[in-house]
């Protein structure tokens, strides 16, 4: 008889889930996505692609196999030129992308083998401005399809009002499900915002606190910015979800012979980060968007998987128990999380027999220099260079100022006079700095 899996709830109460990491920028170098619509139908043309990244990050210890939906609502598929919508339906995107996560996640065994996860996000109806239930309408189109999935994910939106009709949509598919006998499906919610709060000039904590007031499970952030910007977020968020007594702190303190309450009894949110692997100290409000380097430029910023060492210790020490990534996240940044958290999770990860911890295998290295860097004094002390000889220390964002027209999402390609003011703001910079 197969052990039924532990749910992510009870997880989160007694320990801590390790996520996954990015698969839109890790399929576009390897040429399976389309940068610019950014739109999943690789699980469709490319299944095989997708499976194998999935194991890839399960291998490398993650708790989670998240469906590849990203951008998968009817209206982002068809949108901006690109031919997803016209070639394939939301419907089969999106049974498609679930079933590789299921397909993933079944090949390893036991109560804590990776949950799966179906994801929802920003989508253009939203700028649009075409209202609320249209804007759910295109949510529910991908939810239907996640039936078979462990529990739900709204991520990566930047308008606090557009996740709220998220969980909203998320809790009404999720009543219907449990009408029809199915199991009730937690619900994690994550903006992709910084300190300074989601777009309409939303506080980070006011944002936290009106997503547990939507009803969601578990909230925090992904995306935009690094681990370091990221977890400066997720303090507000804390806070804020504790002055309104909204937090969970996990598992419970209960006498000798008894045991926990379940944990849909306890209707406070856990935490959850997944940031980007990339170093923005620099990015505007909007994150990576803004740096000139997005997206075909980026690895100079990459973050070390030492990085990702301190980053899953002050998330976990900061009470954060979800602990995933995203963008520019390969599965060796996840095998780092997962070494770092090993005696939390009381496991390893498969990935970790082929690597000694913390440089030790180097201590069979033909060059002594290289076999004295077999500690992690060494690692934990080095402060590595870019590895770009006459890189600028920093480059300066395309800080625009938006409004919501200029945010609109059209078919149509860039115009000749956007065009003209993307080349009239890099010349005004490049006058800055000759000057």
């Amino acid at each position: 008889m197969a052990v039924s899996k532990k749910s992510l709830l009870d997880r989160l109460r007694d320990g801590v889930v390790v996520g996954d990491g990015g698969f839109v920028f890790a399929l576009e170098k390897r040429g399976y996505v389309k940068a610019g619509p950014w739109t999943p139908e690789c699980v469709v043309e490319n299944p095989e692609a997708v499976l194998q990244l999935h194991r890839e990050f399960v291998r490398a210890g993650a708790d989670v196999a998240q469906a590849f939906s990203f951008y998968a609502s009817e209206d982002k598929l068809d949108n901006r030129g690109n031919l997803a919508g016209s070639n394939h339906s939301v419907d089969k995107i999106n049974k498609e992308a679930a079933a590789l996560a299921i397909k993933a996640a079944s090949e390893v065994e036991g109560e804590l083998a990776p949950l799966t996860v179906g994801g929802i996000s920003q989508c253009p109806s939203y700028l649009n401005g075409d209202g609320k239930e249209k804007v759910k309408e295109e949510f529910k189109k991908q939810l239907r399809q996640f039936k078979d999935l462990d529990f739900l994910l709204c991520e990566y939106f930047e308008h606090i009002e557009e996740m709220e009709w998220a969980i909203q949509a998320c809790k009404e598919v999720v009543a219907e499900e449990v009408k029809q006998n199915l199991p009730k499906k937690a619900i994690c919610a994550s903006m992709c915002i910084g300190p300074e709060g989601d777009l309409h000039d939303v506080s980070a904590g006011e944002c936290a606190v009106r997503m547990a007031k939507a009803g969601a499970n578990v909230v925090g952030v992904n995306c935009h910015f690094d681990p370091y910007a990221s977890l400066d977020t997720m303090q507000i968020m804390k806070d804020a979800l504790e002055d309104a007594n909204l937090l969970n702190k996990g598992s419970p303190k209960v006498g000798k012979g008894k045991q926990a309450p379940p944990s849909h009894v306890n209707r406070k949110v856990y935490l959850m980060c997944q940031p980007l692997a990339f170093h923005t100290p620099d990015a505007g409000r909007q994150g990576f968007i803004d740096l000139p380097e997005f997206p075909f430029a980026l690895e100079p910023r990459i973050c070390t998987r030492w990085d990702m060492h301190k980053y899953a210790r002050d998330a976990y020490k900061m009470g954060i128990r979800y602990i995933g990534g995203c963008c520019g996240f390969e599965p060796y940044h996840i095998r780092a999380v997962s070494e770092e958290l090993e005696k939390e999770r009381v496991k390893s990860c498969e990935a970790s027999n082929k690597h000694d911890r913390w440089g030790a295998g180097l201590r069979m290295h033909t060059k002594p220099w290289v076999r004295a860097r077999a500690t992690k004094e060494y690692w934990k002390r080095l402060e590595p260079a870019s590895g770009r000889p006459y890189a600028p220390t920093f480059s300066d964002p395309d800080e625009w100022e938006m409004t919501n027209d200029m945010l609109t999402q059209h078919k149509e390609a860039t115009t000749e006079a956007e065009m003209e003011k993307v080349l009239k703001f890099a010349d005004e910079h490049d006058s800055e700095d000759d000057e």
